[in-house]
């Protein structure tokens, strides 16, 4: 009897401990993602981001994984941006990262841009997406230069001088555009290029159809997974 006893309390110890050690690796080998950061452009706000926060959670980010940041979009992309660094800042420090990711559309690509170039931002970035970013200015900001955001979106603007010199895509950040023929606010829609990018021209979409459009945001979550 006490053989057993002995016998049945050793296979048990030994289906705890092999238990114990499944559940601490599963632990370690729970997936987890550099927070994401998601900037809107211009009269846009942070509730654009319902769709790419549904693609992304469905390739398993959580919500402690992806943050929207607000701005208001009429005031100069430099005190944008200086918001946005603060807003990186505080990410990093909640979620204990080093980096984040940004995902930006339109009018964010220049806020990004100079919080990367302009305000040492780049060694905190690891992925820069620009969707239909309008990295080298639009045309189109001519219907709205009363605000200081759409001066500096004018296409050869000091700011879009200032923030395109040297290198587009500088330090080891990785980054990634989608343009679109179809844009019809990026103009040229090629102005979302960034020289040293990898850039996606997608074959028809407008320049809003991208918050939606679940195809370009799935890509955009698998560049942020390289």
């Amino acid at each position: 009897m006490r053989r057993s006893l002995g016998t049945f309390l050793a296979v048990v110890l030994a289906a705890f401990t092999c238990l114990l050690a499944v559940g601490q690796t599963g632990t370690a080998n729970a997936a987890t993602h550099i927070p994401v950061v998601f900037v809107h452009g211009y009269s846009g706000s942070a509730s654009n981001w319902t769709t790419a926060e549904s693609v992304f959670a469905a390739g398993g980010y959580t919500s402690t994984e992806m943050y929207a940041f607000q701005y208001n979009w009429a005031q100069s992309n430099k005190t944008s941006a200086a918001s946005l660094r603060s807003y990186v800042q505080q990410v990093l420090s909640r979620t204990g990262a080093s980096q984040v990711d940004i995902v930006n559309h339109s009018m964010g690509g220049l806020v990004s841009e100079w919080y990367i170039n302009e305000l040492g931002g780049q060694p905190y970035v690891r992925h820069l997406a620009s969707i239909a970013g309008a990295n080298h200015g639009t045309t189109f900001a001519s219907a709205c230069t009363i605000n200081p955001s759409c001066v500096e979106m004018l296409p050869g603007s000091s700011f879009i001088q200032t923030v395109t010199a040297g290198d587009e895509t500088p330090g080891n950040t990785r980054y990634a555009t989608w343009y679109s023929a179809c844009d019809g606010v990026i103009i040229p829609y090629t102005s979302t290029r960034l020289n040293g990018a990898t850039n996606n021209n997608v074959a028809c979409q407008t320049h809003i159809g991208y918050l939606t459009d679940t195809t370009t945001l799935a890509a955009v979550r698998t560049f942020l997974g390289t």
